[in-house]
């Protein structure tokens, strides 16, 4: 019997993925964060986590009404009729075979990797504007990324379970590879037990593990305000590379999740 080679790069990421255990500086920090997290008003904190969860909610609703988004799915649809000419809708992209479903999500990674890299080299130029709005649309950017692929895919994002389970692979993507094992392992079981169109899970997304990313967000930016200071005729060469090379690698990591998540659904 042949083997999926797909089912084979799945195998061998979720096995990285596993094997993949904090250094000494990751667990002291943290430890860190962990004391800091204690020492916060527990009303506080939570009222902080609905507010990011409301955003999420809101970002998600305004790329799918989004003039782009739309012209996105129409595209989506237009390379599904390459394979198969009857498609008409998302969810028709069902019928493609696993392979050709990744090979068109791959094409709207590779662009969201681009467009990661453009936008935060924009970021560190250190402009405040720029700056300023870097994560939020760092956020909006990879949410948009998610989805794509999760259309690519053949799954109808606009439902209320896809939507949910779209958003919580976000999440989990951004999480700092060694909690992503533990993220992915649950992502995979509620989706076995996920219903049809109704979301009967969860719906809580943003906790104490994920404030690593404003986190790591924050330290970017000291460190393009920091080169800005470095400048090559007149131009911050080291802010620009360093917003691009950190914005490039969170797509990437971001499409990556993704694509092996939607991916396994089909093994499923």
């Amino acid at each position: 019997m042949a083997v999926n080679p797909i089912g084979q790069e799945i195998s061998s990421w979720e096995n990285k993925l596993e094997a993949h255990s904090a250094n000494d500086f990751e667990r002291l920090y943290d430890a860190v964060q962990e004391q800091a997290m204690i020492r916060l008003n527990e009303a506080r904190k939570q009222e902080w986590f609905r507010t990011v969860d409301a955003l999420l909610f809101h970002s998600h609703a305004y790329l799918q009404g989004s003039a782009l988004q739309k012209e996105a799915r129409e595209r989506l649809i237009a390379q599904g009729r390459i394979f198969r000419p009857e498609i008409t809708t998302i969810e028709d992209m069902q019928s493609l075979t696993m392979e050709q479903s990744s090979y068109i999500s791959i094409q709207e990674l590779a662009k969201g990797r681009l467009y990661a890299m453009a936008q935060g080299g924009a970021a560190g130029t250190g402009g405040g504007l720029l700056l300023g709005t870097d994560f939020p649309l760092q956020v909006i950017m990879n949410l948009r990324l998610v989805q794509l692929i999760a259309m690519g895919f053949g799954r109808e994002i606009r439902r209320p379970t896809e939507m949910m389970l779209s958003l919580k692979v976000f999440q989990a993507a951004t999480l700092p590879r060694r909690l992503q094992w533990k993220a992915w392992q649950s992502l995979l079981t509620e989706t076995k037990s996920a219903a049809d169109y109704m979301y009967q899970g969860n719906d809580e997304l943003v906790d104490e593990k994920w404030l690593h990313q404003p986190i790591k967000q924050a330290i970017k930016s000291l460190l393009i305000l920091t080169a800005r200071k470095k400048v090559v005729q007149g131009i911050p060469l080291l802010g620009i590379a360093t917003g691009a090379v950190w914005n490039y690698r969170l797509a990437k990591r971001v499409g990556e999740f993704s694509l092996r998540y939607y991916q396994k659904r089909c093994l499923l």
